[in-house]
């Protein structure tokens, strides 16, 4: 019996969706009770495959997979190896369009706001790049900020003729304070201002800025200024993406940076920029999308680029690991179902109660701040007489994961996560309490 090529095509298309359909069901499977007011910790630990002679205590260098991501990553994976030619041109769009989705809903906007990268480094780097700056427009930074906001700022600058201008956010971490912080950013901005390019959680110290109080300072400078002079604020999240209850709209920033491989325990080798329509308008898009029609259009018509830079605009084509684009979603779903509020408190809870632990012991000096408004889930700390890489030897020795920031001045960082517990952190301290003697 003879097939049409009709049928035969439209057969292959039932088949794909499918297995599409399969692969999707594969993103919410084993994933704990919907978000339940008092989430059984015992169960979101044991989604996590992490090995039994270490406490890891460093999920914000990079994540371990719980259970529902490694699912997702293993069925697309299994797509692509059987059929890796249809099965990528049948669905990346849309897949890569529900890693959009998922993602703009946890960060509160639209699928479209949405550019998936592969980093957060690289998500500094388009943007910074991409800022639509003239010569002689200021970019305001702090002294405090990391390296990859620093180098991307000075690239930057180097082709668009910017300025940039750095300030010390504070003096003395211990004397820390949020109208401090948002004085000294007010207080050092000029008529040249175009851009404030921040960190929400220092990598560093673990300080956690006050966004949303920088955010509405911002407004009231920005409501005297006409569009074009108007400030944009730029925001590296990483560190509080994953582990805080917030959005962009509760930030308030313009533009968002962060990695899904550390603290949304996401899949390694991804990132998201989000931006809303005023930050969208400010930026250009650097390497050229796969996944825009409006793209393809300019350049096979020999038109003119797109006048609108969206997130699809913006996620940087290339053949790339689709199968850990395709499972972000996954990882969504999984903080969906425990809940942002709990993740947060739990989060908190942890932080706590490592830096109640720490600040209590004679040779350790305490960096982080210990009020839960001005840090997250990094805990950093001095051992009196021991470098900070001695002292994240010594831990390792004693099967702590600990590390230390490649900072001119260096602190140790345990960083306890929802894969930790309580009793984690107290054979932490234990550990630590021990490092007196060394």
């Amino acid at each position: 019996m003879s097939v049409a090529r009709r049928d035969f095509l439209f057969g292959a298309g039932v088949a794909m969706a499918a297995s599409a359909a399969a692969a999707q069901e594969a993103v919410t499977q084993a994933l704990p009770a919907a978000a339940p007011s008092t989430p059984d910790w015992g169960a979101v630990r044991g989604q996590f495959q992490t090995a039994p002679d270490q406490i890891n205590m460093s999920a914000m260098l990079i994540a371990t997979h719980p259970k529902p991501v490694r699912a997702a990553i293993d069925q697309f994976r299994r797509e692509l190896d059987w059929r890796p030619v249809t099965y990528l041109e049948d669905n990346n769009r849309r897949l890569q369009g529900y890693s959009r989705a998922a993602a703009g809903r946890y960060l509160g906007v639209e699928g479209r706001q949405i550019a998936l990268t592969d980093s957060t480094t690289m998500g500094a780097a388009l943007v910074y790049s991409g800022l639509k700056l003239r010569p002689g427009d200021e970019i305001l930074t702090t002294h405090q900020d990391y390296y990859v906001t620093h180098e991307s700022l000075r690239h930057a600058a180097v082709r668009n003729g910017a300025q940039i201008k750095r300030i010390s956010l504070y003096d003395d971490i211990n004397a820390v304070s949020e109208a401090q912080m948002v004085g000294r950013l007010m207080g050092a901005i000029t008529p040249r201002t175009r851009v404030l390019a921040l960190t929400w959680v220092h990598s560093s110290t673990g300080l956690k800025i006050p966004v949303a109080a920088i955010s509405n300072a911002l407004k009231a400078v920005n409501a005297g200024r006409q569009e074009p002079d108007q400030i944009i604020l730029v925001l590296d999240g990483v560190h509080g993406f994953g582990n805080q209850d917030a959005d962009m709209n509760t930030l308030g920033c313009d533009i968002f940076v962060a990695g899904c491989h550390k603290w949304l325990f996401g899949p390694r080798g991804t990132g998201v920029i989000a931006a809303n329509d005023k930050g969208w308008a400010a930026l250009r898009p650097t390497i050229p999308s796969f996944v825009d029609s409006s793209a393809w259009g300019a350049w096979i018509n020999n038109g003119p680029l797109p006048d609108q830079t969206n997130g699809v605009l913006m996620s940087p084509g290339g053949f790339k690991a689709f199968e850990h684009i395709w499972a972000i979603p996954a990882a969504v779903d999984f903080h969906d179902k425990i809940g942002k509020a709990n993740v947060a408190n739990r989060t908190t809870e942890l932080a706590s109660q490592l830096k109640e632990g720490l600040a209590a012991m004679p040779h350790v000096r305490l960096i982080t701040p210990r009020q839960p408004g001005l840090s997250a889930g990094i805990v950093s700390f001095d051992v009196a007489g021991q470098s900070a890489n001695e002292t994240v030897h010594a831990l390792r020795q004693r099967r702590v994961i600990a590390s230390a920031a490649p900072y001119a001045v260096q602190h140790v960082r345990l960083t306890p996560s929802i894969m930790n517990t309580p009793a984690d952190v107290d054979a932490v301290l234990a550990e630590v309490r021990g490092l007196k003697a060394v």
